[in-house]
């Protein structure tokens, strides 16, 4: 990467971190967080997503804005008040941040918009890639609004890609972060039948690909973050059990899963056998492709 001024939103989250993280390691770039606080310096900007501001001085300036704010889609069960705090967070943090991006004499070349492989629904054992058409269900309406929001910025000539993003497998937050303390104990098992697909990404991955996606000027829209082979969650079982070196042969039943999720079991049981065809079609190479190689990256 040639050195540049980078935003990030969402930057205290785990693919925030990291990101920011391999920016500063790489060293060169100036990087610009938004904050929901009074800003503590000048590599802070304010925004309120859900009063729709953003300080829109406080990115002048930059070349790249990386959007990766939104309430955690499984840290709570799916109420109807907290399906609208996932969605507001989103939607309305979207289009505030592309209005102001907009309104910029001179806005960003690009605009990374994090997105979710929720875009496909439930796509049993059918592989699907960025051409497939939405699904059905929460998820699947959200990410269309979701990534409809940025239209304000598209529409002043910003490159503007939708990161669609599945499992991100590390160890210290997100989904894979809660299934690593239960496999350590013992405790880990498949879920329902276990044949339902997850398509999953290394952390390392998907931060490469952020990167990638930056300096790719050909790659616009829809862009599937996932690694090129998605496993079962029968798989994964057996995956986590031999790298952890722990028996994984317990099996959480489907209706225990909706007695305890609620709506969200729906997304937890259903498959969605995602591949990465605009990532790998534009030189993409991936560090970690298989499920074992990134549970080991994990640790």
């Amino acid at each position: 990467m040639a050195a540049m001024r980078i935003a990030v939103t969402g930057s205290a989250g785990l693919i925030g971190t990291a990101l920011l993280r391999s920016l500063d390691e790489e060293g060169g770039h100036e990087t610009v967080r938004l904050v929901r606080r009074p800003p503590r310096g000048a590599g802070e900007v304010r925004w309120d997503p859900g009063r729709g501001y953003v300080d829109a001085a406080g990115l002048a300036g930059c070349d790249v804005v990386v959007h990766l704010a939104g309430a955690g889609v499984g840290d709570r069960r799916w109420t109807q008040s907290y399906k609208r705090e996932i969605r507001d967070s989103r939607v309305l943090g979207t289009a505030a941040l592309a209005e102001a991006i907009a309104s910029l004499d001179t806005p960003p070349r690009v605009l990374v918009s994090g997105s979710a492989i929720g875009w496909y629904g439930d796509t049993g054992e059918r592989a699907v890639d960025e051409d497939a058409p939405p699904g059905e269900g929460f998820m699947a309406d959200l990410v269309r609004d979701w990534e409809a929001a940025a239209a304000p910025a598209a529409a002043a000539g910003v490159r503007t890609v939708f990161a669609r993003t599945g499992l991100v497998v590390a160890s210290g937050g997100g989904a894979w972060g809660r299934l690593f303390p239960l496999f350590k104990l013992g405790l880990g098992g498949r879920l329902g039948n276990g044949r339902q697909f997850w398509s999953f990404i290394a952390l390392h991955d998907h931060i490469a690909a952020l990167r990638h996606i930056v300096d790719t000027e050909s790659l616009s829209g829809p862009v599937n973050l996932t690694a090129p082979e998605p496993a079962t969650n029968r798989e994964v079982t057996a995956a986590m059990g031999r790298v952890l070196r722990r028996p994984a042969v317990l099996a959480v039943p489907a209706p225990v899963l909706r007695l305890a999720l609620g709506e969200f079991a729906a997304d937890v049981l259903g498959s969605q056998r995602v591949l990465p065809e605009r990532l790998t079609g534009s030189g993409f190479s991936f560090a970690f492709p298989t499920v074992e190689s990134a549970i080991r990256a994990a640790l």
